[in-house]
């Protein structure tokens, strides 16, 4: 094996601050104007449309939701919005207990690394400030590649810009998006990283994965010494 290719939220991000999405998605409702729950279900209901690029960058997603909410804001109005939900997205980000030395870990072992995340465009134009982006050779992300998981060009995409086959990749990933189903019919090697220490985690994964890998971890933290023990 030669290389990892890694899910992001709830896998290499804290699990613990996911409760706080409903929190900032009210204060981008504020902004626009429209009621917090509606704005709420209209994310929600929108998530394909919004992690493929099809409703465009956050700006064009946020007027869009304004509009499923019944309403049309004003240039003001749209700025504040983006403001706030760019503001709220980067909270999300924080990397979980760990997460940042078993990267470190994996890449002193010589793995390449490689993210592959169902995300919006506000994490795609801000993973370059992330403390994340230094540590990871390649990325691979549904906002700038048209597709969501468990779609098989993601994991092919991962492959080819790590340089290795797909057989030669762990894939590690909490459960979202059917992403083991995927990364097993890509060639792939998946680890399910359990979150157990995060009663409530999984409610926040779209489309959960019904398959459950051989291999997993009850947190990342304790991904390095099971991939030692695989060779």
């Amino acid at each position: 094996m030669r290389a990892v290719v890694l899910d992001f939220f709830g896998t290499l991000t804290d699990p613990g601050v996911e409760a706080g999405r409903r929190d900032a998605a009210a204060v981008t409702a504020a902004a626009l104007g429209v009621p917090a729950e509606a704005f709420w279900t209209a994310m929600g209901t929108s998530f394909t449309e919004r992690i493929t690029g099809r409703l465009g960058g956050t700006r064009a997603v946020l007027a869009e939701m304004a509009r499923r909410c019944g309403a049309e804001p004003g240039p003001a109005s749209l700025d504040a919005a983006v403001a706030a939900h760019r503001t709220g997205a980067v909270p999300l980000w924080r990397p979980r207990p760990a997460a940042l030395d078993v990267l470190k870990t994996l890449r002193g072992r010589g793995l390449r690394l490689a993210v592959l995340s169902d995300c919006g465009a506000e994490l795609c134009q801000g993973w370059a400030g992330t403390a994340y982006a230094p540590l990871v050779d390649a990325t691979v992300f549904s906002w700038e590649e048209g597709a969501r998981k468990p779609d098989p060009r993601l994991y092919a995409t991962a492959a080819r810009r790590l340089g290795v086959a797909p057989g030669e990749c762990w894939y590690v990933g909490d459960g979202g998006s059917r992403e083991h189903q995927g990364a097993r019919a890509a060639g792939m090697r998946p680890v399910l990283v359990t979150n157990a220490g995060y009663p409530g985690a999984g409610a926040h994964r779209d489309d959960p994965d019904s398959y459950v890998p051989a291999d997993t971890v009850d947190d990342l933290a304790d991904l390095p010494l099971l991939l030692e023990a695989h060779g």
